[in-house]
């Protein structure tokens, strides 16, 4: 099942795609408005957010809709993410660094990095534009299949875009979180698609395109197959020895990488997808 919320603002709702149809599941309920909500209530019914909504929607006619999805699909607490998983970004981290042994040492390492990201303020949804820092020089998207923690297991999964500018953090490694973290640094969405539908996180193509006045600068396809950690490894990582909050993200690294003579633009627009999961759309700011 793919949860996600069509508009944005006061009038959100909580819909669902599941067997080809689309339900509204805060008309069956108006006590689950978001993502949150459901959560929620599985855990107090002690059954999955599929279970729970298979109940709501057994009585609710399909929705007849097929627009473009302006919402959030949540609203985390906090994300996370996790670097040097796939070995495109090791070599990414090793060439824009002054220290690029590091970067192996990482990659290698018993220990993966994981880090802060971003606040609910910093995070946008899709068709909202993401920010590149204007005091940077060389920025890129880092598309990333993104984990949906709710009291630190493993509900579902969504589409992360970590924005990045590489020549702050090339410039010094100590200077990640201005890297990382700023205004609009990170978009989620359009859908939360619950673990308990898909069937193998690490088994899932993804594919990016950027495109500057309706032409495409960048394709690349990889597949989550190529990740050196698997996502219960990144999980346990962020939640032990840490007071995780009641709904976080974690995305689970970088996958592709545009070439060293990339630099996102105002007005780009960035195109994420992820098999079983959907396409993730923002055009890009300066902020």
């Amino acid at each position: 099942m793919r949860y996600y919320q069509p508009s944005a603002g006061d009038d959100s709702r909580l819909c669902v795609k599941t067997g080809g149809n689309a339900y509204d599941l805060t008309s069956a309920n108006q006590n689950i408005r978001e993502f949150r909500d459901l959560l929620r209530a599985s855990s107090i019914a002690d059954l999955t957010i599929d279970e729970v909504t298979e109940r709501l929607i057994e009585n609710l006619d399909p929705l007849d809709e097929d627009g473009e999805i302006e919402g959030l699909p949540l609203v985390a607490d906090e994300v996370w993410a996790a670097g040097v998983t796939y070995q495109i970004s090791e070599q990414a981290r090793e060439q824009e660094s002054s220290m690029p042994d590091m970067y192996l040492n990482v990659y290698d390492s018993n220990r993966p990095e994981v880090f802060f990201k971003a606040t609910p303020s910093r995070v946008v949804g899709p068709t909202e534009d993401v920010g590149i820092r204007s005091d940077s020089d060389w920025d890129v998207p880092e598309p990333e299949l993104a984990v949906v923690l709710y009291q630190g297991e493993i509900v579902g999964y969504t589409i992360g875009n970590d924005m990045s500018s590489r020549s702050i953090e090339g410039e010094n490694p100590l200077y990640l979180p201005q890297a990382k973290v700023y205004d609009r640094c990170c978009s989620i969405g359009p859908y939360v698609r619950s673990a308990d539908s898909l069937e193998d996180p690490h088994d899932l193509k993804m594919n990016m395109e950027i495109s500057r006045d309706e032409r495409i600068l960048y394709e690349g396809e990889t597949s989550t197959a190529e990740m050196v950690r698997t996502v219960p490894e990144l999980v346990d990582c962020y939640t032990k020895h840490n007071a995780v909050p009641e709904l976080s993200v974690l995305l689970t690294g970088t996958s592709l990488v545009p070439d060293d003579g990339f630099s996102l633009r105002e007005g780009d627009v960035v195109d994420i997808e992820i098999d079983d999961i959907g396409t993730l759309t923002n055009s890009v700011t300066t902020v």
